[in-house]
């Protein structure tokens, strides 16, 4: 099968050797999701909403460059450094999964390299052929 990096031109996908997704065959994997803008900013500081809104729109713009969407999405994992923005994060991921139905993971860290992240997203899609 096929490999595809998809790059979104993040400095530290050289520095340290990763991509933003991998699709291997109809298979697409969309590592630790930061809520960063296209100069690695952190968007959203104090604001796990506009934070988990980040992360879900730069997985979305990942997918589509992988041939694939938000509709294909078969696992997503929520991550973050208070448990307590748990209810807050997933009602943004619904408005984005609700019709999907995803199975999900939640869980809590001590903290991200950047500690202006409050929340980083993972999601895993598989691309079905067409019935």
């Amino acid at each position: 099968m096929k490999r595809e990096l998809i790059l979104n031109g993040n400095p530290m996908e050289s520095i340290v050797g990763f991509s933003r997704a991998v699709r291997v065959g109809p298979y697409i994997s969309v590592g630790g999701t930061a809520p960063v803008d296209s100069n690695g900013n952190t968007v959203g500081i104090g604001d796990p909403a506009v934070q988990a809104r980040r992360c879900i729109e730069i997985i979305k713009d990942a997918l589509e460059r992988a041939g694939s969407g938000l509709q294909d999405v078969v696992r997503t994992r929520v991550i973050l450094t208070n448990i307590e923005d748990w209810k807050t994060v997933i009602d943004v991921r619904a408005k984005y999964f609700r019709d999907v139905k995803p199975v999900d993971t939640i869980m809590q860290v001590t903290r991200f390299v950047n500690p202006e992240w409050l929340v980083e997203f993972e999601a895993d899609a598989i691309v079905a052929d067409e019935v």
